[in-house]
C-alpha cells in the first residue's frame, strides 16, 4: 500500500511510498483510514520543527473504520467508527503518566511522529486509541475530534472562561474554530480574529455565529478595559504580541499554537498586567472525554470546518493549501480513487460502517 513518510531529515525526505499493509497484534485493531486532517504539526515535521523519528508514515489526525481487529478484542469492535487518540504507547509507570498526563510521558511515541500514523490505507493502533465517532459526524470531520482534544486540553477541566467573560481567539485556522466554539461552549462572547489572507476562515467563523474580524479592526472591537480571556491559535509572534496587548489586566492567557521556533514575548505585559498564563499540549483521556461530550451535545460543530478532501497523491499540492491558509481544515482520503479532489460533500454523514 502506499503511505507519505518522513524518509530522513530535510523537507526533501518526505512523499509518497510503498509499505506492507499491518497486521494488528494482541490489543490492538487496524483502522481502513477514511480520512487524515493536515495538522501544521505535519508541516512542522516536515521541517524538522517538531521531534520525529524517521522512517515513519506520517498523519496523526485519522478518522476510519475497525476492519480488523488483533487477540484478546471483542468482535463488537469491527465496523466501529472511529477517531484516534494519537498515544501509541507510553511508560505507564511514570509520575506523569500515573497523574492522568501520559502526554507528558517522556517514553511516550506517538503516532504520525514515532509510529506510523495515518497518511496510508490502515494504520494498526491499541484499542484503548479508538473513540467512536459520533453518528451526526462524517468520517471526513473525525479526524477533528484529535485537535478538538488538544484544545479541550487547553480550555476545559477546569473551565478558563465564565459566563459572560469576553474571549479574544487570535488566528481562524482550525484550532481557532474549535476553540472558539469551546470558549462558546463556556459561556464567553467570543471574537475571533486573523488577518487579510484569512477570508475564508473567517466567513466560516461568521457561519458557525461567531463574531470574526480581520487585524486591522481589532481596536474598535476590543472592549475598553481588553479581553478577560485570550486563547492564541496562529502560532505567530504578531499573534502573540496582539493577544498580550488586547487582553485585560489580570486575564487569563492561554497559548495553544506551536511557532516551531523560537519567538520573542513581552513578558514585561505578563509581569505588568498580572497575567494567568496557561498552555497544553496534545491531549489526555480527559480532554478526549470532554470533547466527545461536546459534539454529542451539538456545542462543538466539526463538518463545516473540513474544506477540502483530496486523495493521497495530491499530498503536495493540500501541504502547500494549508500553509498557504486556503481553508479551514483539509484532510486527505487514503481510500479515494486516485485523482480525487473536492469538498465536504465527498463524505456524507449517512455513510456508516463502510470499510472502504
Amino acid at each position: 500500500m502506499t503511505a507519505l513518510r518522513k524518509t530522513g531529515t530535510g523537507a526533501e525526505n518526505v512523499g509518497l511510498t510503498s509499505v506492507p499493509v499491518p497486521t494488528p497484534g494482541p490489543g490492538q485493531v487496524r483502522v481502513a483510514v477514511r480520512s487524515v486532517g493536515i495538522c501544521g504539526t505535519d508541516l512542522h515535521i516536515m521541517l524538522d520543527e517538531f521531534p520525529s523519528l524517521p522512517p515513519v508514515t506520517l498523519g496523526h489526525e485519522v478518522s476510519g473504520v475497525v476492519d480488523e481487529i488483533g487477540d484478546g478484542v471483542d468482535p463488537a469492535n469491527l465496523e466501529r467508527r472511529v477517531a484516534l487518540e494519537t498515544y501509541f504507547s507510553t511508560c505507564g509507570r511514570c509520575a506523569r503518566c500515573r497523574s492522568g498526563q501520559p502526554n507528558l510521558c517522556a517514553e511516550r511515541r506517538s503516532i504520525g511522529s514515532h509510529v506510523d500514523g495515518g497518511f496510508t490505507r490502515y494504520v494498526v493502533v491499541p484499542l484503548v486509541n479508538v473513540h467512536d465517532v459520533d453518528e451526526s459526524v462524517g468520517l471526513h470531520a473525525g479526524a477533528l475530534y484529535e485537535p478538538l482534544a488538544c484544545v479541550a486540553h487547553c480550555l476545559c477541566d477546569p473551565a478558563v472562561a465564565s459566563p459572560g467573560d469576553r474571549a479574544l481567539v487570535v488566528g481562524p485556522g482550525a484550532m481557532g474554530l474549535l476553540a472558539a466554539q469551546v470558549l462558546r461552549a463556556e459561556g464567553a462572547d467570543v471574537t475571533i480574529v486573523g488577518t487579510g489572507r484569512d477570508a475564508v476562515r473567517l466567513d466560516q467563523a461568521s457561519a458557525l455565529g461567531l463574531h470574526a474580524v480581520v487585524s486591522d479592526a481589532l481596536e474598535s472591537a476590543t472592549p475598553i478595559s481588553g479581553f478577560d480571556v485570550v486563547a492564541e491559535c496562529s502560532g505567530s509572534a504578531s499573534g502573540v504580541a496582539s493577544g498580550l496587548q488586547h487582553i485585560r489586566k489580570g486575564g487569563h492567557y492561554v497559548q495553544i499554537g506551536l511557532c516551531g521556533r523560537p519567538v520573542s514575548i513581552d513578558l514585561d505585559a505578563v509581569c505588568l498586567k498580572e497575567l494567568r498564563v496557561t498552555s497544553g499540549f496534545a491531549s489526555t483521556p480527559q480532554s478526549w472525554e470532554r470533547a466527545e461530550r461536546l459534539v454529542s451535545a451539538g456545542l462543538v460543530r466539526l463538518d463545516p470546518l473540513v474544506s477540502g478532501v483530496a486523495a493521497l497523491e495530491h499530498w503536495e499540492t493540500s501541504f502547500a493549501d494549508t500553509r498557504a491558509a486556503a481553508g479551514v481544515k483539509l484532510v486527505l482520503d487514503p481510500g479515494a480513487a486516485a485523482g480525487a479532489r473536492g469538498g465536504v460533500g465527498a463524505d456524507s454523514t449517512t455513510q456508516r460502517g463502510v470499510s472502504a
